[in-house]
């Protein structure tokens, strides 16, 4: 880098792949930062570079949650103690997001305490993208900006030219966002009503609209175990869709989803690389997000709106 750039660009241990294509699109290297860990698990962070009076912006995903957590609040730490101009966390997938409201007596509200912990750690700002419920942004004490993988997940879904499209929700609960997707694409909605028997474990998906001889594209933010997308396609295909296709911003894919996706009616599901994907299903495909981080980390730079970034 000839000339020194105004801000610099740091990865925790387990978004260096994603950290590393931001600042390919920035055009310069990513910041040194080294972690240490102990044999009891403990471990520390240190910048390897004068980071004093510099902006600062720490890319890190909640995923596994508690270490790359634990991660980011010393990698902010370490940032206040150095001196930063200002401290700016990245967040592509904000971990404890589905942790947003007391749904039943006795529980903790994870996403709050999250963002009070990042606020008393130094943050300043949080770019994020996606999450679970938009109103979490109001849990912060400090600015958020708010990103949507829906800028790249739409361009490739209009690359597919399928005929007689529908979207639509897995549940009622994201009939928002797939609303939106409808509006954008020029299609029609149709929404899922599923029962769970427990957390990870559906019991039966109603479909409410008609699919018969439709191109369905499902439309969620996470997918978890996929047991209830992978439902939801089966009974589409099942009441006479022509095919089923599915985008999510975060591709989470745990416990049994790799083997829940192949076996199922699916076409394919497509995610944001907001978290890396180590699996060996065949079925799902990866969009980079880096782009749209890079150019949301350039106009913060240059104090320019990051409206144009949003497509819907």
């Amino acid at each position: 880098m000839n000339e020194q750039s105004s801000f610099l660009v740091f990865s925790g241990s387990k978004t260096k792949y994603l950290t590393e294509k931001i600042c390919q699109e920035l055009g310069q290297p990513m910041g040194k930062l080294n972690l240490i860990r102990f044999s009891d698990g403990e471990f520390t962070v240190y910048y390897e570079e004068c980071i004093r009076g510099r902006d600062v912006y720490l890319v890190q995903s909640t995923f596994p949650n508690t270490d790359n957590l634990m991660e980011l609040l010393l990698m902010i730490d370490a940032a206040k103690r150095a001196s930063a101009g200002t401290i700016n966390a990245v967040i592509p997938y904000f971990g404890w997001a589905r942790q947003d409201r007391k749904d039943r007596p006795r529980v903790s509200i994870g996403a709050k305490l999250i963002a009070d912990l990042l606020t008393a750690a130094g943050v300043d700002r949080v770019i994020t993208m996606d999450l679970h419920a938009d109103q979490i942004q109001g849990f912060f004490d400090v600015p958020v900006d708010h990103l949507y993988a829906s800028s790249v997940l739409l361009p490739y879904l209009q690359s597919l030219r399928l005929d007689d499209v529908i979207v639509a929700s897995p549940d009622v609960g994201g009939s928002k966002r797939a609303n939106t997707f409808a509006k954008y694409l020029g299609c029609p909605l149709v929404l899922c009503n599923k029962t769970r028997v427990r957390a990870n474990e559906v019991e039966s998906i109603r479909i409410i609209g008609d699919v018969k001889d439709k191109n369905v594209i499902l439309v969620d933010d996470i997918v978890d175990t996929a047991g209830t997308i992978t439902t939801a396609a089966d009974e589409m295909i099942r009441q006479g869709a022509k095919s089923v296709r599915a985008c999510a911003s975060h591709c989470v894919m745990s416990g049994p989803a790799d083997e829940r996706v192949e076996k199922s009616n699916l076409a394919e599901i497509v995610f944001s690389d907001s978290i890396p994907y180590h699996g060996t299903c065949t079925k799902v495909k990866q969009l980079t997000v880096a782009g749209l981080l890079a150019e949301t980390i350039r106009r913060i730079d240059n104090d320019e709106s990051i409206s144009p970034q949003y497509i819907i």
